[in-house]
Parts: C-alpha cells; structure tokens; sequence
C-alpha cells in the first residue's frame, strides 16, 4: 500500500476505492459505501485485511461529511462526482465498522501502530465522534 499521509484518502486504495464510488451509478453509491462497511463488520474476530479496512474508513469520511460537524472532503484523491444525500442509516454503519478497524486483529492498526500511528487513529476517532453524533 503507497501511504502518503494519515487521511482518509491519503493512500492509493482509497484513491481507486474512489474511483469505484465515480464508476457507481448515482442511486447506487450509498450502496457502495454500505458495501465497504459491511466488508468490515462481518469479519468477526477473523484477521481483517489492510484494503478493507481502508476502504471502511475513505467510506466513513464521505458519510461524515455530510454530517453536521464533518469536514468536506476536498482532496483530489477523493471522488470527483458530487454524493447525493446520503440515508442516515448509512451513519451506525460506519461507527460499527470503524471500530472494528480500531480492534484487533486488524492488519491496518498493526501496519499504523509499527510507525507512530497515534495522530492516525486520532483521525480515525475524529470521524467515529462526528458519525456517532449525528
């Protein structure tokens, strides 16, 4: 994985996650993001994989953007094409699966925790507070 910073989508699986999200038909985004959520949340307490996690999290970002207190994402690594309003189920979707990011095992969280990866999962819980909030 090419990691060029702590953000969302600040690594190249996030930047072709956002491609797909570009790609989806309108109607069919949520779907994607609800997709990446699910990928997370229905690993148990199996090894959850970098990519996934990754993508859960870039997910997460756009979903909270669009809750009062999130920030916009405005990197060009992000999608290009504008989100319709997203459902607000999509919300505890997204807690749930950014926990599971943030539980072992998760290789995302050893891969942060063998650098300094405190201000990255800062970040991570930013986004969780403003999606469990909303």
């Amino acid at each position: 994985m090419g990691t060029w910073d702590i953000g969302p989508f600040d690594n190249d699986t996030a930047a072709d996650f956002s491609y797909r999200v570009d790609e989806a038909p309108e109607e069919k985004r949520a779907e994607v993001l609800l997709a990446a959520f699910r990928e997370v949340t229905t690993t148990g307490g199996e090894y959850l994989d970098s990519d996934l996690a990754v993508e859960a999290i870039a997910s997460a970002a756009l979903v909270a953007a669009q809750c009062p207190g999130g920030e916009p994402v405005t990197t060009s690594y992000g999608p290009k094409k504008p989100l319709p309003e997203l459902p607000a189920e999509l919300r505890p979707a997204a807690v749930e699966a950014l926990d599971r990011v943030l539980t072992e095992p998760s290789e995302l969280l050893e891969l942060w925790e063998e650098s300094d990866g405190e201000e990255w999962k800062t970040g991570v819980r930013k986004l969780r507070a403003v999606l469990a909030g909303a």
